[in-house]
């Protein structure tokens, strides 16, 4: 069936009216003539067609639910639904503003949290180099040169007890006392 348009106003106030007792057909006319009006001020609003289209929708539904509140004595079919359009795009504006300013203070929060917590743990790896290097001058010199070269100049126990001159129990020996004498000066539980 062939849809009839018109934009002529006293035709499209009376299907208004004729919308707010349910009248189906009617509503045909007032969308057909009406929706590219509420369109064409959301788009205006918004900037962007696929929002301006969906609120186009939405204004479209609530000029059936509505359009009871129609008074033509008050103004023309077409400044009330372009005036519920642009309200709505407002709306949407403004919903979208308030979106993303939560959005950007979350951001914000997350970074500031992530910077503290950058900051926090290069403070407490500070804290515990300088307790390592404490507690390192608790052992004797040859207990702290035999630690020093296998943890800090990545040598092997081999390694060590070449450089060094030692035999290699000697050195696993003087490791092993070492870490033992470390982690007690430290408090670390085995």
């Amino acid at each position: 069936m062939p849809t009839t348009r018109t934009t002529e106003p006293e035709a499209l106030a009376a299907a208004l009216v004729a919308c707010a007792s349910g009248d189906r057909r009617a509503f045909e006319l007032v969308y057909d003539g009406l929706a590219p009006a509420a369109f064409g001020v959301a788009v205006g609003v918004l900037r962007d067609r696929d929002h301006a289209a969906e609120v186009t929708q939405e204004v479209m539904v609530e000029v059936w639910q509505t359009a009871s509140r129609f008074d033509p004595a008050q103004g023309s079919a077409r400044t009330w639904v372009v005036t519920l359009a642009h309200r709505r795009a407002v709306d949407r504006v403004r919903s979208e503003q308030a979106r993303r300013t939560r959005d950007q203070r979350d951001l914000d929060r997350s970074v500031v949290a992530s910077e503290r917590d950058v900051v926090a743990e290069h403070v407490e790896r500070l804290f515990e180099a300088a307790a390592v290097r404490d507690c390192l001058d608790t052992l004797t010199d040859t207990q702290r040169d035999a630690v020093v070269r296998a943890y800090y100049g990545g040598r092997t126990y081999r390694e060590v007890a070449e450089d060094v001159g030692a035999a290699l129990p000697t050195v696993k020996s003087r490791i092993r006392d070492g870490l033992i004498r470390l982690r007690d000066c430290l408090g670390v539980a085995s």
